[in-house]
């Protein structure tokens, strides 16, 4: 089978590595010969994939599309040569585009009558300011009062483009909701850690929430997929705060990090598992017989004799990223390690039989690369209500 990932940043990252575990080979297109996912697939077209003919070239003889990126242009290029070759994608125009913009999801989790953090101005501070069509910690700006909310709007009401709700403290969870003919299955839900930029810079799996909470994000996640008849993946980020859950956005897309975490956690590996669905192969929703294994994923930046953990989006700034096994005892790593180097980024998988053992043998991996790379300095910063205001 032959899935063709489109895109090769940090969702084609994702895609190229869980097809890899499938048994998939896997074409990967985009216009960067550089781009970090080059390194973890089978073959490689340099393709600017808002070209629809050229497009067309690129995927002849592909089993599968897989969307791995969120420009607008070349979503469209995708879903109209998909369509015209008769090649299924594993995307959902529709869902992406109440997703996309936090103003029209906003609205659907109101008529769901599902929890979001209070909008400003009806609401105290800090706030939050997030961009309307970006996904992720993109663009979010946190302000403390009405001084610096003004100062930076210039005004004391936000321009258009903008979403602004009250900030509330407390952990953030994420659940992948896949959505197939009509029916719609949660995955695992997963704990996440965020750095001062709000990039998620950790995964933890299986989650801490008690049971309860676990089958109210399913629940909640479930009727939103379903609302939006959903025919492809959905991520929901939630945050727990005074005992309820509160959902922080969508993305109706191939998520990253996430599913990596649930596949080490559970065995079950979300780009098999829609390759099957899209291909027919499989219908019936995933299951695993076995107890979740601990899991931490998280994302280090070695530089100047530091080591840092950092949110996400570090891993796009370096070379081409290859799997290394046993990374310094770690099970893997996704990293442009060269050990004649002295800056390098990596994506480091951990896994034990809980996430408290998991959790210790980070600890021993963290040292062991301090030690051997003769390190100075670990830092790990954690997101607070001061930054960015």
């Amino acid at each position: 089978m032959l899935a063709a990932v489109v895109g090769g940043n940090l969702q084609g990252v994702e895609a190229c590595y869980l097809a890899g575990k499938a048994g998939w080979r896997v074409l990967l297109i985009d216009m960067k010969s550089a781009a970090p996912a080059v390194g973890l697939c089978d073959e490689f077209r340099q393709v600017d994939a808002t070209e629809e003919g050229g497009l067309e070239e690129a995927l002849n003889g592909v089993d599968l599309i897989v969307p791995a990126l969120e420009n607008e242009s070349a979503l469209r290029s995708l879903w109209t040569t998909s369509q015209r070759m008769s090649v299924p994608a594993v995307f959902d125009p529709a869902a992406y585009a109440v997703s996309s913009s936090k103003v029209t999801s906003n609205r659907l989790f109101k008529e769901l009558g599902i929890a979001t953090p209070p909008d400003w101005p009806g609401c105290g501070f800090p706030v939050v300011a997030k961009p309307v069509s970006e996904s992720g910690s993109q663009g979010v700006r946190l302000f403390r009062d009405h001084n610096s909310l003004a100062g930076f709007f210039g005004s004391s009401h936000p321009p258009e483009g903008w979403v602004v709700q009250e900030y509330i403290e407390g952990p953030s969870y994420s659940l992948e909701v896949v959505g197939h003919e009509g029916r719609c299955f949660p995955l695992q839900v997963t704990d996440l850690a965020m750095d001062p930029d709000h990039d998620c810079k950790r995964v933890s799996a299986p989650s801490d929430l008690s049971s309860y909470l676990v089958a109210s994000f399913e629940e909640m996640s479930v009727s939103i997929g379903s609302a939006l008849e959903l025919n492809g993946i959905m991520d929901v980020e939630v945050i727990l705060n005074g005992g309820r859950l509160h959902v922080l956005e969508i993305d109706a897309r191939l998520p990253s990090q996430t599913p990596t975490a649930v596949f080490w956690s559970t065995g079950l590996n979300l780009f098999g598992v829609l390759g099957d669905m899209w291909t027919g192969k499989h219908t019936e929703p995933p299951s695993t017989g076995t107890a979740p294994r601990g899991v931490i994923l998280e994302h280090l930046q070695c530089r100047r004799g530091s080591l840092r953990v950092k949110g996400e989006h570090v891993m796009a700034g370096g070379a081409p990223l290859h799997i290394r096994k046993d990374f310094f005892g770690a099970d893997e790593a996704l990293t442009d390690f060269d050990s004649e180097r002295d800056e390098w980024v990596a994506t480091l998988i951990v896994s034990a039989e809980d996430r408290g053992s998991a959790w210790a043998k980070r600890e021993r991996v963290i040292a062991r690369i301090m030690d051997e790379c003769n390190l100075s300095e670990f830092i790990d910063a954690e997101l607070t209500t001061g930054t960015n205001d």
